[in-house]
């Protein structure tokens, strides 16, 4: 119970890896705070905490609107009184050639992934700030900040840009006693993990896919009270793939 009394906000949280995170919080003994514009996933997950004896609080909140954005912190405080972590983990993608890439797909995907970062960061670090206590940011990039494959530009530049955005965060926000860091997950299977071809696994160094269990163990990490010593830092969980070398035969 590392996280018991305190409170996380987890965007994104309705499915996949933040979902994932949300019930690996709240086994934690964390006050787990969801936030998605997917009312009823999210409502759902919210619900099954609640089943196993946590404690979790589901709050709609579209990221790309700033409104959405300082409610959910309001509200959260006004709930608990307390706001220790912030996992940044809401995303979107667009696979589509960057000559057709209209300027709405463009703003859209950076707005929602990487302006959100910087908009949730700042409101929560006022409080973190004012309260004396300090407390841990945790932005959810991706191995595309360091690596791409072809169409990707829209997705890339976001996650690049919440990259540079968390060690920017760091540097600002450390005389507070606030750590930012990042993460960029691989390879990370969120649906069905039979559906996965033994060829899947052993294009990783790890021997498998990930899981957002993976994901959830370096949040930990990262948002952990006593690692004080780390902040600004890009943690890459990707089962090594992204240092694999690849020859096409």
């Amino acid at each position: 119970m590392r996280f018991k009394n305190r409170t996380v906000i987890i965007t994104g949280a309705a499915q996949g890896i933040g979902e994932g995170l949300a019930h690996a919080y709240a086994a934690q003994g964390a006050q787990v705070v969801l936030s998605d514009v997917q009312r009823e996933q999210g409502r759902s997950v919210e619900q099954s905490i609640l089943q196993k004896g946590g404690s979790a609080l589901f709050v709609p909140c579209d990221v790309r609107n700033e409104q959405d954005i300082v409610r959910l912190v309001n509200l959260v405080l006004e709930r608990t009184g307390s706001l220790d972590i912030v996992i940044n983990n809401a995303g979107v993608s667009c696979w589509k050639s960057p000559y057709e890439l209209t300027v709405q797909e463009w703003d859209d995907i950076l707005n929602t992934n990487a302006r959100s970062c910087f908009l949730l960061s700042r409101e929560a670090a006022k409080y973190m700030r004012d309260s004396g206590k300090g407390g841990a940011i945790v932005n959810m990039s991706s191995t595309r900040s360091i690596m791409s494959e072809p169409d990707t530009e829209a997705y890339a530049a976001s996650k690049g840009a919440i990259l540079s955005l968390t060690h920017a965060l760091a540097v600002s926000l450390g005389r507070d006693g606030i750590r930012v860091n990042c993460i960029s997950p691989g390879w990370i299977e969120t649906g069905r993990a039979e559906h996965l071809r033994e060829k899947d696994h052993k294009q990783h160094p790890a021997g498998r896919v990930g899981t957002p269990d993976d994901i959830a163990k370096a949040c930990f990490y990262l948002t952990d009270p006593e690692n004080t010593f780390v902040t600004g830092t890009h943690l890459i969980v990707d089962g090594g793939m992204t240092r694999k070398m690849i020859y096409e035969e």
